[in-house]
């Protein structure tokens, strides 16, 4: 028989080898996140900078970036954000977080609420059960925003004029962009007690008053300029428009309904245009414009009639227009047109 040969000791790479890999990847992962926060504070810094040179203001107490291992989380103190017209926007404290693998989506939380700034009117406190906001798409036109508030409350500051909302049990706002360079814009106000007093307490009694518009605009890359004014102007100029694909409004058991119409801005800053709407309750809430002297009585009187006559049960259809600077609900003028800018 032949002597045995010497024994193989067995080898050890593949059970170190994945540990080695894991440890190596661990490793670059980590200098990949703190590439990352420092990134990131340079980029907030550089955009303070562009902001401020453009006109506006940014501009925080304190901040800190945290989220290790797979997160980039934002806290700042005593955010306050201003734009040249006047209207400006702060927080005592904002929390904003990304994962760090997808850093093109961002979700702020205001946990003490927000304060806004009106440049003729004066600030108001928000507070809130949850006010937050969700961005993403920034190589879009517009971008994606989506804004949400539940249990809200508005106190105007002292010597402030007053808010038209006391409170509201939810908000929401959506900015999205669309194809062929379109943007969607959708606001809801839900279970708001307003501020009433006068014609729009009479229409509305004691009741909650609640909004809703949904609206398409095309020439979403002209809304750019300096403030506000100036991205509306570009727009217009472009050959902008704002077609209304639902704008519901309740006030009490009055609600006006539109559902068609194309808005665009006039020169004067105000909406030109018309709309399409079902008013309920019509002849009462405009027999109450007359007593309370928001229209002629004789006016009001022949509005009434006209709603009276156009209406099915208790709704009239009747066209609502924004031309010259005035608002004329049929064949009556109720006023001025909203203001844009």
């Amino acid at each position: 028989m032949n002597p045995p040969g010497p024994v193989r000791r067995p080898r050890r790479l593949g059970l170190y080898l994945p540990f080695a890999l894991a440890a190596i990847l661990a490793a670059a992962w980590c200098v990949g996140w703190y590439w990352l926060r420092a990134e990131a504070l340079r980029r907030l810094d550089e955009g303070r900078v562009a902001l401020t040179e453009a006109g506006f203001t940014l501009d925080w107490k304190d901040r800190r970036v945290s989220g290790f291992p797979f997160r980039l989380d934002a806290e700042f103190t005593d955010v306050r954000l201003g734009e040249p017209s006047g209207w400006r926007l702060s927080a005592p404290s904002l929390k904003a977080e990304a994962y760090a693998y997808e850093l093109g989506h961002w979700v702020l939380v205001a946990p003490q609420g927000v304060t806004f700034v009106r440049p003729i009117g004066g600030p108001v406190t928000v507070g809130a059960k949850a006010l937050r906001a969700s961005l993403s798409d920034f190589d879009h036109s517009p971008p994606k925003l989506a804004v949400e508030g539940l249990d809200l409350t508005f106190q105007p500051a002292p010597g402030a004029k007053p808010f038209f909302v006391n409170a509201a049990r939810r908000l929401q706002f959506n900015l999205r962009p669309g194809p062929n360079d379109q943007g969607q814009i959708y606001f809801q106000l839900e279970g708001a007690k307003a501020r009433l007093s006068g014609l729009f307490a009479r229409i509305a009694g004691d009741k909650p008053v609640s909004l809703e518009a949904d609206a398409i605009f095309n020439r979403a890359s002209a809304l750019s300029g300096e403030d506000w004014p100036a991205m509306v102007t570009a727009w217009r100029g472009a050959g902008g428009e704002l077609r209304v694909r639902t704008l519901r409004i309740a006030a009490g058991d009055s609600v006006l309904d539109a559902h068609t119409g194309a808005l665009t801005v006039g020169s004067d800053g105000r909406l030109r245009g018309s709309l399409t709407a079902n008013l309920r309750q019509a002849p009462r809430a405009l027999a109450a414009m007359g007593q309370e002297g928001a229209l002629a009585p004789q006016a009001a009187y022949s509005a009434a009639a006209v709603a009276s006559a156009r209406s099915q049960g208790d709704v009239a259809t009747m066209t609502l227009d924004f031309q010259a600077g005035q608002t004329t609900l049929g064949p009556v003028a109720i006023g001025p047109a909203p203001r844009v800018f």
